[in-house]
């Protein structure tokens, strides 16, 4: 007979006792089979191999003998091999969806998942904290979008960029997508015209409490609800209600999103070969950002969309960086340094010391309106810019067809200096699930 260790004797012994009791008419066998945790079958079985056997045959006879369902030892060496010379910094969901894709291995993730713990090339994701209740999604896409920027080595070195992605809380559909040097008020509006001009206005922006977001008087606090941001502004004049997010668990579900992002991002770039920033946002546009939503994007709760098509809205207006100033004598404005000449207009004799709103936009442009006449436009080193006039021409709401365009490049520095954010997404481990 095989040698058979303490807990295997341990449960023989229990079997025994139990079977006996049956025997001596103290317990009925049915009683007995529940006892065990078994069938009536099986106890008939154990019955009859006891009054054959005795103790011998209430040993586990698969002890010693290979299971048929074993992977064999080629498979094994395989699987572990290209997780350790391709696929080393991939998580292990992530790892499965190659395994299965690219190399036609059909193992089950908790086989994998527990393969690469065993060896030792992934370790043991952390338990799990406090119970809280999930918020339910807004059932129809456009009432409610997220958000939210990542801090994360996403070329796998030295250098640190931030992630903005733009959400749909009804589906999880990524709508923007786009690698920065830094989160500032410029990125952000770039991201949310890039959403207006393609899907439409929508309902409500749940964000941080970044400082291009919202204004908060005392660190930590509520935030200032009169005192508008550049983007609040922005999303006041097109009618889109702002959320303010007062914890990371509250931005839950973007925060598990970045997750997943910063799991599988860095190492999809590696493996496409790519170094450089303009490279990555045109893999992200082209392809990545698509295969995300294919993978991750969930259909709505109920028919139908939120979103508002646009009217006669000035984005490129809306989207910019506004200044209240005061026309000197001169009829010149100052801004960040630059001194901006107003040309003549036919309405009025001159502008000296009128009020004028100086937009800079995400082009780097400078325009100067007085109500909803534009004085003129400014390349960012102050010249004007050779577009014919239009001191007496309305802004116009016309909008660049978003058929024909991609993400926008985003623009210089411009001259309003950004506060740094509140928080950030916490940097994840890279390969692990």
């Amino acid at each position: 007979m095989l040698s058979y260790g303490g807990p295997a004797v341990e449960r023989a012994m229990k079997v025994q006792e139990v079977i006996l009791r049956a025997l001596a008419k103290k317990l009925r066998w049915w009683e007995a089979a529940e006892i065990l945790g078994i069938s009536d079958r099986s106890m008939r079985r154990w019955r009859e191999r006891y009054e054959e056997h005795g103790y011998d045959g209430l040993m586990d006879r698969r002890r010693g003998r290979p299971s048929g369902k074993r992977v064999p030892v080629a498979e094994v060496e395989r699987v572990l091999g290209l997780y350790w010379e391709r696929y080393f910094d991939l998580n292990v969901r992530h790892f499965h969806e190659k395994l299965k894709e690219e190399h036609g291995i059909g193992l089950s993730y908790t086989w994998v998942k527990a393969a690469l713990q065993g060896a030792g090339l992934v370790r043991k994701g952390r338990q799990r904290g406090q119970h809280r209740r999930r918020r339910q999604r807004r059932p129809l896409p456009g009432m409610l979008l997220h958000i939210d920027g990542s801090r994360h080595r996403w070329f796998g070195d030295e250098r640190w960029h931030d992630l903005i992605v733009i959400m749909d809380d009804a589906t999880s559909e990524i709508y923007y997508a786009q690698l920065v040097a830094e989160e500032s008020t410029a990125t952000v509006m770039a991201g949310l015209r890039a959403v207006v001009e393609k899907k439409g206005l929508f309902c409500a922006l749940y964000s941080d409490r970044g400082s291009h977001f919202w204004l908060t008087p005392k660190a930590g606090g509520a935030v200032d609800r009169r005192q508008l941001t550049q983007v609040g502004r922005a999303m006041k004049e097109l009618g889109i209600e702002m959320i303010p997010a007062y914890s990371p668990q509250a931005r839950g579900r973007s925060e598990r999103s970045f997750g997943t992002w910063q799991g599988r991002l860095p190492q999809e770039l590696r493996l496409a070969g790519i170094r450089t920033l303009e490279a990555a946002n045109a893999f992200l546009r082209r392809r990545y950002v698509a295969s995300f939503n294919r993978r991750f994007a969930r259909p709505a709760a109920a028919p139908g969309s939120a979103f508002v098509p646009l009217g006669g809205q000035d984005l490129d207006r809306i989207f910019s960086l506004r200044q209240e100033r005061t026309v000197g004598n001169d009829n010149t404005v100052v801004v960040g340094g630059l001194r901006l000449q107003i040309e003549p207009v036919g309405w009025r004799g001159t502008l000296a010391r009128c009020p004028v709103a100086v937009h800079q936009h995400l082009d780097g442009t400078i325009s100067i309106y007085h109500g909803p006449r534009r004085l003129g436009r400014y390349r960012a080193d102050g010249r004007p810019c050779p577009a014919r006039r239009a001191a007496e021409m309305p802004a116009r709401g016309k909008q660049e067809n978003p058929t024909t365009r991609g993400f926008p490049r985003f623009p210089p520095a411009l001259e309003i200096p950004q506060k740094p954010l509140d928080s950030h997404f916490p940097t994840a481990p890279a390969a692990g699930d």
